[in-house]
């Protein structure tokens, strides 16, 4: 098994307010955020989130259209690192 990520939460992303800016995919220090090549009602590419997100808000921060939430989990889990399997 590969490394393990431990997180304390995840986001989750609401794709019809999102106008494909793109800000969030750098900002992800774990890169589980990518741009889909489906398209919301508005006709824009939106971020989707692979396993392991922990939770840590930088997509958050940097979304202007307040696309993200950020939940936390009442017990860490544990997901595989970026590349690994999904859960």
């Amino acid at each position: 098994m590969g490394a393990m990520i431990t997180t304390r939460g995840t986001i989750t992303v609401d794709i019809e307010l999102c106008k494909g800016c793109e800000l969030c995919i750098p900002a992800c220090p774990i890169d589980v955020l990518t741009m889909s090549t489906a398209l919301n009602d508005r006709g824009e590419r939106y971020p989707e989130l692979a396993p392991g997100c922990t939770g840590c808000g930088a997509c958050y921060f940097v979304c202007p259209d307040f696309v993200f939430a950020i939940y936390e989990y009442e017990t860490p889990k544990k997901f595989p690192a970026a590349g690994g399997a999904a859960l």
